[in-house]
């Protein structure tokens, strides 16, 4: 009988679709593991395709170069080094599977297949996988080990297969997409299998963003008597290795393993953004990004975090004035640029103002100037901006936030315009939080500099678009904590008007906020894709109709 056990969890970064690359990264982490003892490394879900692999799955000559690809490296655990167990889609009778593959003597030894198929939120198994039936252990050196694959850990049914089948120890490979507060709410969902099975439980977890999904790694483990024992760091790439040993009582202990302290939840959201920004920049193969520095602080905190995560050297800031941009405005941008050392060039729209006006004037006569001529400068700074993208090659990255797409003040062609909107689930208030935040701390793999990187006067003057003289938010806006917590309530909660009014708001400015959000829904749908850190990201987990006649919730 085996009486001691190393596993090694391997928190990867995979790229979806890459399988060679994501191959690789398993190779060099199985490399580490070996010279580390370990006896089995265990990948989080379908790393050898990355997750989620969405409508790869259906290709047959995607599955084709999975396949060869696993059974190849297979063949490599025939040295007598760690096994390993590895997600992958896999088919088997013509089904394909979301599958947890152990690889040890040279040959693909136990296939498992992932039971309840998450199809709400993010997820979108039940359209490509098939589920399979309720596993029962694997045998690995002599240990039964319950390989429940992510979702199946959510419910207790198939731990409790597995339990009653004999497993010793449960083995979670995961690919959980980050969002404030998922981190506790994980960890409580094992300490509950925990408890109903009285078995330790390990939980590996992908690490990376892939274009909306961040996820944070943050892998895990806790004993059989619902302790914690182990813990790998957020939004970095590790390999954490436990030792098992069997007690007297039959139960696997773990007696010491690494514990690093998980962040909090502003440096967890600023971690998340710039973990998502860098991935999707670097992963897509683009040189840097552009944007426009507006001296506003939406424009700052972007920049603050592109710097963070490329370095300067990849980061173009760019202001645009109008007629209506005021001196101090200028100066904010400049300080922006200074304090993050990032470029920073000056394309003034005053010419292409005057060329639109020029050129529609006999369609507009007789019509006094309205938001028509605002709109025409979100545009021209658009223009502008995906001018430059296409010249220099640098992706154009996005600033509008949650709040303002929500209830349609951020323009389409203006602050939505672009590749990626690294705020776009990210609240006004919750901007400012996290500016203040980044102010005082250096992020654990930061590339840009200590100190202030948002300029103080940017923190506390009014916000504005400066698209005509005067203007601030809230000429239009509800002051922000007001219209975050309404759009809090309709956006994540579902609530309805008496349960908002009973936390002290207006019934009307309720509906006026719901109108606004509902009449916003095309523009949101023309939105680039931006990291999710919320519990409901628009376009992928809040979906309405564009033609909606339900335009009041009184």
């Amino acid at each position: 009988m085996t009486d001691r056990l190393s596993i090694a969890l391997a928190q990867i970064n995979p790229t979806v679709g890459n399988v060679a690359a994501n191959i690789d990264r398993i190779r060099n982490a199985r490399a580490e593991a070996a010279a580390r003892g370990a006896d089995l490394m265990v990948c989080p879900e379908l790393v050898v395709t990355g997750y989620p692999p969405e409508d790869l799955v259906l290709k047959p000559f995607f599955l084709d170069v999975v396949e060869q690809a696993v059974r190849d490296l297979a063949a490599e655990t025939a040295d007598g080094g760690p096994a390993l167990l590895v997600g992958a889609p896999w088919r088997d009778g013509g089904r394909c599977y979301n599958t947890a593959l152990l690889l040890d003597g040279g040959t693909v030894a136990a296939t498992r297949f992932k039971v309840d198929l998450p199809n709400y939120g993010v997820f979108d198994e039940k359209r490509v996988f098939v589920p399979g039936p309720l596993p029962g252990p694997i045998n690995v050196r002599g240990v039964r080990l319950g390989v429940p694959i992510c979702e199946d850990m959510w419910s207790a049914d198939v731990i409790e297969t597995l339990a009653e089948s004999g497993a010793e120890i449960l083995v979670v490979p995961n690919g959980s997409p980050f969002e404030v507060g998922k981190h506790d709410q994980r960890v409580q969902l094992a300490v509950q299998r925990v408890t109903e099975s009285g078995l330790p439980l390990l939980y590996v977890n992908q690490v990376g963003g892939q274009d909306e999904l961040v996820f944070d790694g943050a892998s895990f483990a806790l004993g059989a008597d619902r302790r914690l024992v182990a813990q790998a760091p957020a939004f970095a790439e590790h390999l954490l290795v436990t030792r098992w040993e069997r007690g007297a009582d039959d139960v696997w202990h773990c007696p010491d393993a690494e514990r690093i302290a998980p962040v909090e939840e502003l440096e967890s959201v600023y971690a998340a953004l710039v973990l998502g920004l860098r991935d999707y920049v670097n992963k897509n193969r683009f040189p840097g990004v552009i944007l426009g520095l507006s001296g506003g602080i939406d424009s700052a905190l972007s920049a603050a975090i592109a710097v963070d995560a490329l370095g300067a050297h990849r980061v173009h800031g760019v202001m645009m004035p109008s007629p209506y941009t005021s001196q101090e405005s200028l100066d904010d941008a400049a300080e922006s640029a200074e304090l993050l050392g990032c470029k920073l060039d000056t394309v003034p729209i005053v010419p292409a103002m005057e060329a639109f006006d020029r050129m529609l004037r006999p369609a507009f006569a007789g019509r006094d100037p309205d938001i028509t001529e605002e709109n025409i400068q979100s545009r021209s700074r658009g223009i502008t901006l995906m001018a430059l993208s296409n010249k220099f090659g640098a992706m154009v990255l996005s600033t509008g936030n949650k709040s303002e797409m929500s209830v349609g003040y951020a323009t389409l062609y203006g602050d939505m315009c672009g590749g990626y909107a690294v705020l776009k689930d990210v609240y006004k208030t919750t901007v400012y939080a996290i500016s203040r935040w980044r102010n005082e701390h250096v992020p654990e793999g930061a590339l840009g500099p200590a100190g202030r990187v948002v300029p103080e006067r940017v923190l506390v003057k009014a916000p504005t678009a400066e698209l005509k003289p005067g203007q601030t938010d809230q000429d239009t806006l509800p002051p922000y904590d007001e219209l975050d917590d309404i759009l809090r309530c309709l956006v994540e909660q579902d609530l309805g008007v008496p349960e908002i009014v009973a936390r002290g708001h207006a019934p009307e400015l309720v509906n006026t906020v719901w109108r606004m959000l509902h009449l916003a829904e095309y523009k949101r749908r023309q939105a680039p894709p931006g990291p999710k850190i919320t519990r409901r990201l628009f376009n992928r987990e809040r979906r309405y109709p564009i033609t909606n006649g339900f335009g009041s919730i009184a």
